[in-house]
């Protein structure tokens, strides 16, 4: 709390409430990427796959529900989500792409399409992901793929 010098204070939560929820998301994200990645190599139905997946990871329900969220809506669009990709990843075809760059693509457009995360944020965090996940060569195809479907989505043209 800080004082407003009339005898009013007013709490200033940005430090103390940025970060956990900053963390919560990136860990979202990347259960959410072992979820695709699970159901990309197995094709279980996406509650088994949860079900499962859940009975070994604990999260807050914050983190829980947003990887959900992500995890749901790119299995339920994946048409969607993978004509884009498609139309964007020049002379890859998906069945080529490393599998965790696949789904970090489809995660990170997943956001782009049903969340209000702004698009350089899910650029940057998919970055951060994919170089956890799959290593320093991937962050650049990662990003160029995402930026160019941000700048379709956008209207805008990709310089």
């Amino acid at each position: 709390m800080t004082s407003t010098g009339n005898g009013l204070s007013r709490v200033l939560p940005f430090k103390v409430f940025t970060e956990p929820i900053m963390s919560s998301r990136r860990k979202a994200r990347e259960f959410a990427l072992q979820l695709l990645f699970q159901q990309d190599l197995t094709r279980n139905s996406t509650e088994e796959i949860g079900r499962l997946f859940w009975k070994s990871n604990t999260a807050d329900d914050l983190t829980r529900n947003f990887a959900e969220h992500l995890f749901q809506q790119a299995v339920k669009n994946h048409e969607l989500i993978d004509d884009l990709i498609r139309k964007h990843a020049l002379h890859w075809r998906l069945d080529r792409m490393s599998v965790v760059d696949r789904n970090v693509i489809r995660m990170a457009v997943a956001e782009f399409l049903y969340t209000e995360t702004p698009k350089v944020v899910v650029i940057d965090e998919a970055i951060e992901v994919a170089r956890k996940y799959s290593g320093d060569e991937a962050t650049e195809f990662v990003n160029g793929v995402l930026d160019a479907i941000r700048a379709e989505l956008e209207g805008t043209k990709n310089d």
